[in-house]
């Protein structure tokens, strides 16, 4: 077979065409968060070995066991709550430069589920260990334990935030009656936290929630009789998914509500 020179300035305009294309097509990708630098900090912990008393918390997710978060969690000083936009994000950390570290142990990771208010009657350095401006972790005593005897009290350790690994979608959890929704967002993946968040209505455009605390955000609507959808914009990464139809239409608060699809 021969090819005139025509034939082959056809062929070449073609593959030239071709790999244009190609190349001028724009693509996607996840935002995935990256971890931090380590830093000094200190922790304690609260609770006994069941981790009955980090149920609930300043962040509103309930059950840890049933939301999935488990023992494995620590409540925040003020500095590192950021007035409950730090709910959700996730820290490895190990114990250092203290007697009662266990060796061989490289870290434990925990989520942050409570706040650690401050204690102004104690001294910072004596038992005020969540005042400001300290980093501190109070820790479940089960998630303490695998990094330092639980008789040191409190120990130095280092930490750094790192990606939230999530099975699943985003979950919400509702509250509120016929003209006000309180939606707790839950199991956050990635950079765990939130900024920013909308619902939308099967009948209605999107509507912006107000931050309530911790992990809640509402929105005062008539939402009843119509399936909800929520878009959400991520506080770290500032990446913006959007969950659709996650409730149907006969929807009704004290129950959660799971999406599939999450942060990285």
């Amino acid at each position: 077979m021969s090819f005139s020179l025509n034939s082959w300035s056809f062929v070449f305009l073609f593959m030239t065409l071709t790999a244009l294309a190609i190349i001028g097509k724009p693509s996607v990708a996840a935002v995935v968060y990256r971890p931090s630098p380590w830093a000094l900090a200190h922790a304690t912990f609260y609770g006994d070995e069941t981790a009955s008393e980090t149920m609930g918390g300043a962040c509103g997710y309930g059950n840890l066991f049933s939301n999935g978060y488990g023992i494995d969690t620590a409540a925040l000083s003020t500095t590192l709550f950021n007035n409950g936009f730090a709910c959700g994000t996730c820290y490895q950390i190990k114990c250092v430069k203290s007697p009662w570290c266990y060796s061989g142990v490289q870290f434990t990771t925990v989520t942050a589920t409570n706040l650690c208010p401050p204690n102004w009657a104690k001294d910072t350095n004596n038992g005020g260990w969540c005042n400001p401006p300290r980093v501190h972790f109070d820790m479940s005593k089960p998630a303490f334990m695998k990094i330092a005897q639980w008789k040191a009290g409190i120990v130095p350790i280092m930490y750094r935030r790192v990606p939230c690994i999530r099975r699943g979608g985003l979950r919400f959890y509702f509250q509120g009656n016929g003209y006000w929704l309180l939606v707790y967002a839950m199991n956050v993946g990635g950079g765990g936290d939130i900024a920013k968040m909308w619902v939308k209505g099967s009948k209605t455009g999107w509507i912006s929630m107000s931050h309530n605390w911790g992990a809640s955000y509402q929105a005062f609507a008539t939402l009843t009789g119509q399936s909800l959808s929520f878009k959400i914009t991520s506080y770290t990464s500032k990446e913006t998914i959007i969950c659709w139809n996650v409730a149907p239409a006969n929807w009704n608060v004290g129950l959660t509500y799971k999406s599939n699809v999450n942060f990285h």
